[in-house]
């Protein structure tokens, strides 16, 4: 006779490890950090099957109307860095990381991110936990101007350890068809633009993680004097969200004279690995490594973990999370304008003739 279960035994949902009452708690506790993101654009509440938002509106302060709209789709994860969030104990940040990576790469094509949505799995209920994620992306979808919409919260017994989870996330943003940003306009001469980081952002981390814990044996809660903070407090610094200052440059200079040619955001592979994708044929770019204040944890993880230059600039986006690359003329203007909204912005390098690539020097 197969199985051990007693006829007199009686199994239910909650034995198989979901407690539908506990799931109700933090739906319900979602709510409110969901509606915040919300204008009048989205059309619908919270908890339906799906969700509408509409493309045009009129209202004066939320006023869209496209002649050719584009549809934008992008998704992204956090990855291990949130192996340091559950050593912190500390939750309430790396949804402004999913949020970040997503309408990062949205905003390359210069469309606007309008919806983000989120899926995130954990081994059983945890109501705490799971508002903490969800006000983190709560706050990156205000930071990014975009709506969050809906969710997946999904409980997978036996399928994560305890202690671990996952997040997801998915953005959709809008552009007019006679604006996108795709690079060909690039030009001999156009001056590439690095907009800050704000650290390591959501890249690196399996590389980093190997560097702190297992090579110098440091924990979460030691303090670093080169950074002015502990471990945790600096792994745990939340990407930059670059939306609201570059679309306001988008928004300030002629698109018909397409003074902003490429746009790129700095993730996994760094500089060399992603500006490339925002070039087009016969065209490379020179960038200078001197040219940009570099955050001190980058200096501090290459001498911690012996590490080549060459890697660390394969690996991190060594102090640059955006690029822009514009024409020549209006490049100082556009840093200034960026720098007076809070991002420091450098000129770090020019486009050249050749094969698409990056020359560091």
């Amino acid at each position: 006779m197969a199985g051990n279960t007693g006829k007199g035994d009686s199994l239910n949902y909650k034995a198989a490890g979901l407690d539908l009452e506990l799931y109700e708690q933090t739906i319900d506790a979602m709510a409110p950090l969901v509606k915040r993101t919300h204008t009048p654009r989205v059309m619908d509440g919270f908890g339906g099957f799906a969700s509408l938002f509409s493309l045009d509106f009129n209202n004066r302060l939320f006023a869209r109307n496209y002649k050719h709209p584009v549809l934008v789709t992008c998704n992204d994860g956090v990855g291990t860095k949130l192996k340091v969030a559950t050593m912190m104990n500390k939750h309430d940040t790396v949804g402004i990381d999913l949020v970040a990576m997503s309408v990062n790469d949205c905003l390359c094509t210069g469309a606007e991110p309008a919806i983000f949505l989120d899926y995130l799995a954990m081994p059983k209920d945890d109501p705490k936990l799971a508002t903490a994620i969800i006000k983190g992306i709560s706050d990156g979808c205000i930071q990014a101007g975009c709506a969050l919409t809906g969710g997946e919260t999904a409980i997978l017994p036996d399928f994560y350890a305890p202690g671990d989870y996952d997040v997801a996330g998915f953005c959709v943003g809008i552009a007019e068809r006679e604006h996108i940003i795709n690079g060909k306009g690039t030009r001999v001469g156009d001056v590439v633009l690095g907009l800050a980081s704000t650290g390591l952002h959501s890249n690196g981390y399996s590389l980093a993680r190997k560097i702190v814990f297992e090579k110098a044996g440091l924990k979460v809660t030691d303090h670093v004097p080169e950074l002015g903070q502990t471990v945790g407090e600096a792994l745990l610094e939340p990407t930059r969200i670059y939306c609201k200052q570059v679309l306001d440059v988008l928004r300030n200079y002629p698109v018909k004279r397409r003074v902003v040619r490429g746009l790129a955001h700095i993730t996994g592979e760094g500089l060399e690995g992603n500006v490339p994708r925002s070039l087009p044929a016969n065209r490379r770019v020179i960038i200078k490594k001197n040219s940009w204040t570099m955050p001190p944890i980058f200096g501090w993880l290459q001498k911690l973990g012996n590490v080549d230059e060459k890697e660390m600039f394969k690996v991190f986006n060594m102090g640059i999370g955006f690029v822009m690359i514009v024409s020549k003329y209006f490049a100082h203007s556009i840093a200034r304008q960026l720098c007076d909204e809070g991002i420091q912005t450098w000129a770090i390098g020019e486009v050249i003739e050749g094969e698409p690539g990056v020359d560091l020097v």
